[in-house]
């Protein structure tokens, strides 16, 4: 009888396993749609005042365009690393997740350190503020730095969401059976990587 509720015990383990996987991809997916429709209503606003107004400046003589495309590579390196993380874990190789979990959170931090100074070389070098813009609408950078800002808020989120995973892989929290936590952070920042290059294509280059 003893042997029977052994069996029973070890058999519903995966399947608690399992459970605890689903739901948290699925609340990852749930709130990733969520946010998902937060900036598309940015970027739809964004659009829809660009194209009825009659002084819209044109991105490429306000923004650094360079800066901004090297930002982005950056944002794309951390994506590999990511994945890379996740794929160590998998095979059980602890110390390549830490490895690639800290390049993931270098990349984010290097990507935040860029924008901040790209704010600041608009504001204080070129005079594009949240209410006023000499190139044209205030419109301009009213939205932008909404855009850019509620963007900037999500990487300084996700390295602090990384930096946890990190810290807490050194506390044996993951292994190649226990994966899945790293998996859902991986879901998130690569939402954040597709969000910036929709936002580097719409606000900087069309």
């Amino acid at each position: 009888m003893s042997q029977v509720a052994a069996m029973g015990t070890s058999a519903a383990e995966p399947v608690e396993y399992s459970l605890t996987d689903s739901l948290g991809k699925l609340g990852m997916w749930l709130f990733l749609a969520g946010d998902a429709m937060g900036f598309g209503a940015l970027i739809a606003g964004y659009g829809a005042l660009r194209l009825y107004s009659a002084n819209w400046p044109n991105p490429a003589e306000v923004l650094g365009i360079g800066l901004t495309a090297f930002m982005t590579f950056v944002l794309i390196c951390s994506s590999v690393t990511m994945v890379k993380a996740l794929s160590a874990i998998r095979n059980g190789d602890l110390r390549g997740l830490r490895m690639f979990l800290l390049g993931t959170i270098v990349g984010g931090a290097i990507f935040l350190g860029l924008q901040a100074y790209e704010w600041t070389h608009l504001m204080s070098g070129k005079g594009v503020w949240f209410s006023g813009n000499p190139f044209g609408s205030a419109l301009f950078g009213s939205t932008f730095f909404a855009m850019t800002g509620f963007h900037g808020m999500h990487v300084t989120g996700g390295v602090i969401y990384l930096l946890t995973l990190l810290i807490r892989s050194f506390f044996g929290k993951y292994s190649a059976g226990h994966s899945h936590p790293i998996e859902i952070a991986g879901l998130y920042w690569h939402f954040v990587d597709l969000v910036w290059i929709l936002i580097f294509t719409f606000v900087y280059l069309l």
